[in-house]
């Protein structure tokens, strides 16, 4: 929805009013405006250490040792059930160990997420649907196997990546809640175009700019920047299959934790839920074998 501008006259040849004037202003808020947090240099640390011939655990562990969020994060991912080798891991390096250092770098990265954005208020239960999201979806990826060009590790870090944008737009736009509920109810219009015609720019784009920024996987951030787009995922938009199965399986994932405990309720999966059933080689009978397996990560 295009703003009027300056230039412009109202059907009554009347000037536009502030309030018009307003609106075309917050419009031409570019995504650099909003300020997209730097990459945590913890990040460069440890990309640097695993890049070595002969990676330093001990060195690795002091790094995340440092910071106890961070810490505390790896050991609970370690120990999640599509890692864990059924013994708990009680300290970082032994997280370091299961987890493997291709998974390090994601991990902390996803983990680095939250904290990046821990000044904006009221987010407790938007982080725990996304961590929620994330440990379904890599269930599912799992029980997949071989079906899916997806590994559980890199459905986890986008189904946490997914929604970044969000917390970036709730500081320069109060009203961006108000924004979120419309979207979330909106069974027809993309949630991307709810957000567009209120505040002139949609969560997807910023988070993909994000995770480009942070140096993510290009198929992650391809799939971030279009999670609500239907064409992503029926295979009309060129996308890689794994962009595309990682749109779907987040989705998917979401869907069952709706069904499971009616957190995180929207309308998406009425409009994408066939797309990604398709694009996975699934059918609507699958949906509760699929419960079933991942009964421990949708409880919480």
């Amino acid at each position: 929805m295009k703003a009027p501008s300056a230039m412009d006259s109202s059907p009554n040849n009347e000037p536009p009013t502030p309030h018009s004037d307003a609106i075309e202003s917050r419009m031409k808020i570019e995504i650099r405006d909003i300020g997209i947090p730097p990459r945590p240099t913890i990040l460069a640390q440890i990309e640097r250490e695993t890049a070595r011939d002969e990676p330093d655990f001990i060195h690795l562990a002091k790094l995340l040792s440092k910071d106890v969020g961070l810490s505390a994060g790896m050991i609970k991912i370690a120990n999640s059930p599509y890692f864990s080798f059924g013994k708990k891991v009680p300290t970082v390096q032994e997280a370091l160990l299961v987890l493997g250092l291709k998974v390090v770098v994601k991990t902390v990265a996803g983990l680095a997420l939250q904290q990046v954005f821990k000044h904006v208020p009221n987010m407790e239960r938007f982080w725990d649907a996304s961590a929620l999201t994330a440990e379904v979806a890599a269930c599912v990826t799992k029980h997949l196997g071989r079906r899916v060009a997806v590994r559980p590790e890199d459905a986890h870090t986008f189904a946490l990546f997914r929604d970044c944008g969000i917390p970036m737009l709730m500081i320069p736009f109060p009203e961006y809640r108000e924004v979120l509920v419309r979207a979330n109810n909106e069974a027809a219009l993309p949630f991307t175009e709810v957000e567009t015609q209120a505040i002139g720019l949609d969560h997807a784009s910023l988070g993909a700019q994000l995770t480009e920024d942070w140096l993510l996987p290009e198929e992650i951030c391809l799939a971030i920047r279009h999670h609500h787009n239907l064409a992503a995922v029926d295979g009309s938009l060129a996308l890689p299959a794994r962009s595309r199965q990682l749109i779907a399986i987040a989705q998917l994932a979401e869907y069952l934790i709706q069904q499971q405990n009616g957190q995180s309720q929207t309308s998406e999966w009425g409009k994408l839920g066939a797309g990604c059933l398709a694009s996975l080689e699934l059918g609507a009978d699958d949906l509760a074998e699929l419960g079933a397996a991942c009964a421990t990560s949708l409880a919480g």
